[in-house]
């Protein structure tokens, strides 16, 4: 049996979800959670062999607790299900060390496959956003310019994002310029809705 954790914080699709993975013969899902904090407990308590994660979680986000998957729990493979299929997603996930990464849309045949895919130490990745993933550029911004952005895109003002990152008001001000001009974007906000769209964060 192929033991599973389920990560997902609607509840109704994490029900929905669990009893469909339970009908299949070879897989059994030992631990679910609605909260990314939740996650590395119930994976040292319950040993799975794959960790199925949403990406958008309450208290610690998937990809995160991925990486604190792989650091605690190497023997625990991380397959990704979420519904934001966007190359930069991808690629982000792909950098947290991901096994496997699908859409919520995909038939619950794709995910139990995927499931066992990744068990036996393959990586799964929808094929479609692999593609458009590998014809996507990276990231033009920097890692500061993104973090100020993602600062900005939460309703963060500028003395705000200079004390959370213990910067000027000046040096903030210009990150989120220099993020501005490097994204042809209009203004901030549209500055943050092509990353957010690019899946940058």
């Amino acid at each position: 049996m192929i033991k599973v954790l389920l990560a997902e914080d609607v509840q109704m699709v994490r029900g929905a979800l669990v009893a469909l993975l339970n009908l299949e013969p070879d897989i059994d899902v030992v631990a679910s959670v609605a909260k990314g904090d939740e996650i590395l407990p119930a994976v040292v308590a319950n040993k799975p062999d794959v960790a199925v994660l949403d990406i958008d979680l309450p208290g610690m986000d998937g990809l995160s607790a991925a990486t604190a998957i792989h650091d605690t729990a190497p023997a625990t493979r991380t397959l990704i299900l979420t519904s934001l299929g966007r190359p930069g997603t991808l690629r982000r996930a792909l950098n947290a060390r991901v096994n496997g990464f699908i859409l919520k849309d995909a038939p619950i045949g794709e995910l139990a496959a995927a499931i066992r895919g990744v068990s036996v130490g393959r990586r799964v990745i929808d094929s479609q956003l692999a593609l458009s993933a590998w014809d996507t550029d990276d990231c033009v911004l920097t890692p500061r310019e993104l973090e100020v952005l993602r600062l900005a895109s939460d309703g963060a003002d500028a003395t705000e994002i200079a004390t959370t990152l213990f910067l000027s008001v000046g040096t903030v001000r210009n990150y989120l310029t220099a993020a501005t001009a490097k994204l042809d974007a209009r203004n901030r906000v549209d500055a943050v809705r092509i990353a957010r769209k690019s899946g940058w964060f």
